[in-house]
Order: C-alpha cells, then sequence, then structure tokens
C-alpha cells in the first residue's frame, strides 16, 4: 500500500506507543518519518527497523529550538515536509488543584500546548511555501469529559482542540489541512504503566473494556489508522476537526450498561381521545 508515497512527515513522541505504531504504519504507506523523541535508544532503534524511511532526532518539544532543529533537519534530508503529527505528551501534573504547584502546571501546558503550538509554528512556513500539508495533533476525549484524566491534562487538551481550530481557519488559504485526534482509552505505556509487562497490559485491558461501548480497549493502531487518513490525499477536503477514536465511549453509557427499564420492550401506551 502506497497512501503517503513520497510525502516527508515527523512525528514527535514516536518511539514508543502511538507514535510508534503511526511511524511504521507511515512508512508501510510510503512516506519517510522523522521520529522526534526524548527517548534516544527506543527512537534510534524504530529508525533503523525503518531503515531509509526512517530518521531519529532527539526532540524536547517543551524547548522551542529542538522542535525548530527537528523540522529543518526533515526537510534538509528530505527536500519538504507533508506531514506533522504533534503527538508528544505525558500525563502531567496529578493531584487536587489546591495542591498542584505552578512548577508542575507550567510544565504540562509546555509539553502538552507550547509543543503543540511549536510544531505548527515551525511547519508552516514550509507547508505555505508548498501550499499544501497536514498538521495533525494529539488531542483527547477529556478535553470534553471531566473525570477521565488530571485537571491539567484536560485543559491542556482542550487547548489543543481550539488551537487546531484557529490555526486551521489560518492556514486554508495555502490549502494546508489542521486537524487533531481525540483517542479515547489507548492501550500505551503512558496510559498502562506499571512496567508495560503482557501482565500489566492484561491488567489494564480487563480494567478498561466496559469503559466504552465497543467492548476493548483501544490499540495504538486504531490512531494510527486515522493518522494515515489525515495525512493522505484521501482526506483533502477535511479540516479544523477534532476527529474522535474512542470506541464510543463520548456517544455516552453502553447498551449493555442501560437500566433494564432501557433495554427491554414494553407496550406503547398511546393517549386516544374519547370515541376513538
Amino acid at each position: 500500500m502506497t497512501r503517503l508515497e513520497d510525502k516527508v512527515a515527523l512525528i514527535t513522541g514516536a518511539a514508543s506507543g502511538m507514535g510508534a505504531a503511526t511511524a511504521r504504519m507511515f512508512a508501510a504507506e510510503g512516506a519517510r518519518v522523522l521520529i522526534a523523541d526524548l527517548q534516544e535508544e527506543a527512537g534510534r532503534a524504530l529508525a533503523e527497523e525503518l531503515g531509509d524511511a526512517g530518521l531519529f532526532e532527539r526532540c524536547d518539544v517543551s524547548v522551542e529550538d529542538d522542535v525548530a532543529t527537528a523540522v529543518a533537519r526533515a526537510e534538509a534530508q528530505w527536500g519538504r515536509l507533508d506531514c506533522i503529527f504533534n503527538n508528544a505528551g505525558f500525563g502531567g501534573a496529578i493531584g487536587p488543584v489546591d495542591e498542584t504547584s505552578t512548577d508542575d502546571f507550567d510544565i504540562t501546558m509546555d509539553v502538552l500546548v507550547k509543543g503543540v503550538f511549536f510544531g505548527m509554528k515551525h511547519a508552516a512556513p514550509i507547508m505555505k511555501r508548498q501550499r499544501g500539508g497536514s498538521i495533525i495533533s494529539t488531542a483527547s476525549v477529556a478535553a470534553g469529559y471531566g473525570g477521565w484524566s488530571p485537571h491539567t491534562y484536560s485543559a491542556a487538551k482542550a487547548a489543543v482542540i481550539a488551537l487546531t481550530r484557529s490555526v486551521a481557519l489560518e492556514m486554508a488559504d495555502w490549502d494546508v489541512r489542521v486537524n487533531s485526534i481525540s483517542p479515547g482509552v489507548i492501550e500505551t505505556p503512558l496510559a498502562v504503566g506499571r512496567g508495560f509487562t503482557p501482565e500489566a497490559i492484561e491488567r489494564f485491558r480487563s480494567e478498561n473494556t466496559e469503559a466504552q461501548p465497543l467492548a476493548r480497549v483501544g490499540a495504538p493502531d486504531d490512531i494510527a489508522h486515522c493518522a494515515v487518513w489525515l495525512a493522505s490525499d484521501e482526506s483533502t477536503f477535511v479540516t479544523g476537526q477534532d476527529i474522535v477514536v474512542d470506541g464510543g465511549f463520548s456517544a455516552g453509557r453502553s447498551w449493555r450498561r442501560q437500566p433494564p427499564w432501557m433495554r427491554q420492550p414494553h407496550p406503547l401506551k398511546v393517549y386516544r381521545p374519547p370515541g376513538r
């Protein structure tokens, strides 16, 4: 399959999880991929796995110079930049609002919001010159639903969606598309934690099966498939959108969890006026 033939992509946070799955899928679809991540060993290993289609650049997305360097290297190596996937992230500040330090709040926003902004900022001039491209950023269903993530993470992901919509309006004049992806519960090292061992993964699956109507947790490939579509020419009329990939979580409570009176048929009692 060559849906991304001759395209050049930069993916932040590409050394593991959704980013790594997307890098592999992009390469399989014909793209050349710059893997930008702080995890040097894993990032270099993935670049080696991808062969001529892969390149690693150490990148802390909270540092503007790092992002600018990664973007410049992708263009220098392959002559263009067709897609940037601002995917790097972490859980951020955790705990009650009155116990969250300013430093923890700031670093969370630096990674999750500034990192996306820096990616957009430095990809924009190249894509404007090319008069085309796709900017994708990772948001989250936590942006619109409370109680499923830390406070600051939810706020940051809401900011990503708002930034995506706003920047899409500017970049449309150059035929550059700007969209975000909001994953639901996805099986990644960040979400699973506990060493990402087979036992931890199985526990995570069993604990979260009922979190969404489709009775399984999401896989990194579920997000990668969406990113491939947004990076490809199949989505050239799609911009300013947040694409939700959440197994139906945001649609509401699954049918199997509805109260019995909702799921069992009852004779319909219709009001009929007297004499009819």
